[in-house]
Parts: C-alpha cells; structure tokens; sequence
C-alpha cells in the first residue's frame, strides 16, 4: 500500500468526482482527487461556483503545504514504521512501556512521534523519536500518531538524540554508545554535539569510555541509568583485556543476567575489585601464568613463566606509580629474598 493512501483527509463537502488512476495530477498532487467537480449551474450562478471551486483549490494546497513540512499530525498502521538505522537504546525498560501503554489507554496518545520516509522503501516509514510510543502503540493494537518529515540522515539523529535529551531518559552509557555509534557510522563531530547537546569535551569523554570498555561488557550490564560519568569513568580505568573476558564469563551467568542493571554494573566492579590468586596457571604450551589484582581493583599483575624467563605486566590505573615504586626498592627487596633462602636452606 503506496503512502499517500495511508491519511484520510475530509473536507466540508463530502461529495467526490472519479479520477484517472494514472493521470499527471493524481501522481503529483495526492489531494486533487478530494476536490469535487462543479455541476451545470445557471449563467447567474458560474460566478458563485468559480469562487467556490477557487476557495477549495486554495485549501487543498494549503493542506498540502503543510503535509509535506510536516506540520501535520495524521495517523499510520505502526507496522508500516521501521526504527532508527541508529539505536540510542540497550533496553526497553519493561515497567515503562508498561505504564505508557496504560496512559495512552486511558487518554490517548497525547505527543505524536517524528517520523519520515523510509529512504529504501517508498511505502514504508523510518521512526526519528518516538520508539516507545510506537512500541506501545503495537501493544494496543491502534495507529500510532505521528508527524512526517523529509529528513537527512544528519536531521534525524540530531532530532532523536535532541528528544531523548529534553526527556532525560536515556542513561549515560546509552548516550555514550550512542555517540560511539554516530562515530562508527562517520557523523561528524558537531552534529554528533549537535545531537547529544553537548561539547567537545563531554563528547571524548564518553568516546573514552565506550573505548575502555568493550561493547559486549556494557550491553551485559544494561542502561544502568542511576550511573553517572564518573563511576562508569572508574570503572573503565579498571579494564584490561584479561579482565574483559573474565567479566563477560561472569555478567553471563544466568543468576546475574536476572538482576536489574544497576545491580550488574555494581557486580562487575566487585568482580574487577577481587584479588585473584597468585597460583601458577599451566598452559598447552608449558608455560604457566599468574594473576593477582589489588583489593581496591587499582591494580593487576600478569606473570608469564618460561624455564629461564618471567615476563610481568603491570596494568590498570596505579600500574606506573607501582612500577616506579617497584624499581626504586629492587635491591632492599632482592636482600629480602636472599635472606628468605638463606633461612629456608638452613644456612
């Protein structure tokens, strides 16, 4: 079913006049066809009909106007409605939809989405904002409200991402990744500032920390929304490639998915503060590993046995200041061991 089939339009006088399916005028203009024709009318009363015919005309190219500027709000079947090529979510929170799908009930749907011709298919439409409304509106079995626009691609990501501000419903991870996503996708940086209202500052911030923190580690943990900048910037701090997969074993566990995300990311901090044991790891190759983290999750030591070799790596955020440290107490701290020999061997 082609688009301009989809809204209903009425005007005043109800009659209609048939019209060629395939003419000019049907293509271009959508709504000549609600204009009637004019019947015989005596010479005294052509004038009369001219102005009428005339005042339609007029009101048909003001609707018109104002459809495609997208001034009007008309009504579409949501299951013509694709989403954003851009998602600015993990999760739908399933308590919210709920309670939304319980107010549209009781009084309508009050705030009409922003949508606009799907780009790869002319009969279908692409949501800017308005997920939520529109995932209510499927639930309720009725059209969902909306506004359509032509739109870029840079026009509507700075309009979703503009909505989802003025509401302050998405979390801070979710805007970050969203604004990986944008930079993935190759946005520029201002409209990407323009979309988040944001500046350059705020924006490498989040850019940092969607870089710390592997994609598959935040999508586990989930919107998080009680989680500010700061902690999810600690919490990157904390990250190491060893560690990453070690969370995403853990974040996995069926009794941990089950918790609410606020709780995941507050395990996964626990998970990176645990001291992990020192007993040498064998390998298939006969070497063997040890790891060990310090109990504030500031710091994690790797060692990598070989027969005359031992490789340490020293990573997270107090890993330079330790090494530093380390060094400048090498020779009290070779002593040490000589000494423990000395006694272990009863000399």
């Amino acid at each position: 079913m082609a688009r301009k089939n989809l809204i209903g339009v009425s005007l005043d006088t109800a009659a209609t006049s048939p019209q060629t399916p395939d003419s000019d005028i049907t293509k271009s203009r959508p709504l000549a066809g609600f204009i009637p024709s004019a019947r015989s009318a005596p010479v005294g009363g052509i004038t009369k009909s001219l102005t009428n015919i005339t005042q339609k005309v007029e009101r048909v190219d003001e609707l018109e106007r104002q459809l495609s500027e997208g001034q009007i709000v008309v009504e579409l079947e949501p299951s013509l409605i694709d989403g954003s090529f851009v998602s600015d979510r993990l999760e739908i929170d399933q308590t919210e939809l709920s309670e939304l799908v319980a107010q549209i009930r009781e009084n309508g749907q009050l705030v009409p989405i922003l949508a606009r011709p799907n780009p790869a298919n002319q009969d279908r439409y692409q949501v800017a904002f308005g997920h939520r409304r529109l995932a209510a509106a499927k639930i309720l079995g009725r059209k969902v409200r909306a506004i359509v626009r032509d739109l870029t691609d840079e026009q509507l990501v700075i309009n979703q991402g503009q909505e989802n501000n003025a509401r302050t419903n998405l979390s801070y991870i979710e805007r970050a990744l969203f604004a990986k996503r944008l930079e993935t996708k190759g946005f520029a940086r201002d409209v990407i500032m323009s979309s988040l209202a944001v500046d350059k500052a705020a924006l490498s911030k989040m850019l940092s920390v969607v870089k710390q923190i592997s994609v598959e580690v935040i999508e586990l943990i989930g919107a998080a929304p009680e989680i500010g900048r700061r902690r999810w910037m600690e919490f990157g701090d904390l990250i190491s490639s060893e560690n990453s997969d070690y969370l995403v074993r853990e974040l996995s566990a069926d009794n941990i998915r089950s918790l609410e995300s606020n709780e995941r990311f507050q395990k996964a901090c626990e998970y990176l503060a645990a001291p992990k044991s020192l007993a040498p790891k064998k390998t298939s190759t006969g070497t063997s590993t040890n790891r060990w983290a310090s109990n504030d999750g500031t710091l994690n030591l790797l060692m990598n046995h070989r027969a005359k070799k031992v490789a340490i790596e020293l990573t997270n955020r107090n890993a330079n200041g330790f090494a530093e440290w380390l060094a400048s107490r090498m020779d009290s701290l070779y002593d040490e061991f000589s000494q423990s020999n000395i006694s272990k061997n009863g000399e």
